[in-house]
């Protein structure tokens, strides 16, 4: 991919593209060949050379000061969790090397088995390390061995239990780059994006967006095949002793109409509907 070997310049280029002149503040004149602001115009709003921003981009220098990142973020319009990316980026950024294996703690493992509640406990790039009963009946594919960006993106029947789909895939998209900071090499991160890259033209204009979030309780909704929609809150919570991984509990609002769904298909007793997109066909 071509981050690997310019990522700062490759970063910097798909945010500029993204920045109108209107949102800048400047006039747009005459007809514009590239979409957002033109090199030269971030340069000249950063109050640096233009031959200067040309090298970053074209990977020349890769150490700026910090006052020139903060003055290229304040142009790019970029908030708390880009620029702390586009900080990683820079030369003097120490690399963040992880072992490969992810291994959940002891304790961890029978915390997930005996909350009441679907949890499990995700890696890094959002490999599914172990769940409970409950989250596999919320959706089987959350089955320690699994991949939820993959899922996302390749099977429809998790695809079909997202009606806000296309904002969860940004979410994950935009999480997946704040996770990898400027590790670019991990092989995990390889493997699983150049998989998806091939398979998914939604992930490839995503990832080319160079969005950056990290990650943060949000609620979600989902159509389930056997009580319908619900709405669950989706609290990710750092587990201690461990780099990175997290463990993430979905719980109802109490006293709710999703507190009773949820209910009902933690018993045995429920109810099929129809058609129910539980298959694990994943689009080729």
């Amino acid at each position: 991919m071509s981050d690997t070997t310019n990522a700062l310049g490759a970063y910097l280029r798909a945010r500029r593209e993204l920045v109108t002149p209107q949102q800048a503040g400047i006039p747009e004149m005459g007809v514009r060949r590239v979409p957002g602001l033109r090199r030269e115009e971030v340069a000249m709003l950063a109050g640096i050379s233009a031959d200067y921003y040309l090298r970053l981009e074209r990977g020349r220098d890769r150490n700026p000061s910090v006052q020139v990142i903060e003055s290229i973020a304040r142009v790019l319009q970029l908030d708390g969790d880009h620029v702390a990316h586009l900080m990683t980026l820079v030369s003097e950024a120490p690399r963040q090397r992880r072992p490969r294996e992810e291994v959940p703690p002891p304790g961890a493992l029978k915390l997930v088995d005996s909350l009441a509640q679907p949890a499990f406990i995700e890696g890094r790039f959002f490999d599914v390390l172990a769940s409970n009963s409950l989250a596999r009946a919320l959706s089987p594919h959350l089955t320690a061995g699994g991949n939820q960006l993959r899922d996302m993106f390749l099977v429809p029947a998790v695809q079909a239990l997202h009606p806000d789909w296309e904002d969860v895939t940004e979410c994950f998209v935009a999480n997946l780059r704040q996770a990898v900071g400027n590790d670019f090499d991990d092989p995990r991160f390889v493997e699983l994006t150049e998989e998806l890259s091939l398979a998914s033209a939604r992930f490839r204009r995503l990832w080319a967006r160079h969005e950056v979030r990290g990650q943060r309780g949000t609620p979600i909704r989902i159509n389930h095949p056997q009580v319908g929609e619900l709405t669950l809150n989706r609290e990710r919570l750092a587990i201690a002793g461990t780099d990175g991984l997290m463990l993430v509990v979905c719980h109802p609002d109490a006293g709710s109409a999703d507190a009773d769904k949820l209910a009902l298909l933690a018993s045995s007793d429920l109810p099929t509907r129809r058609g129910a997109p539980l298959d694990n066909a994943a689009v080729g």
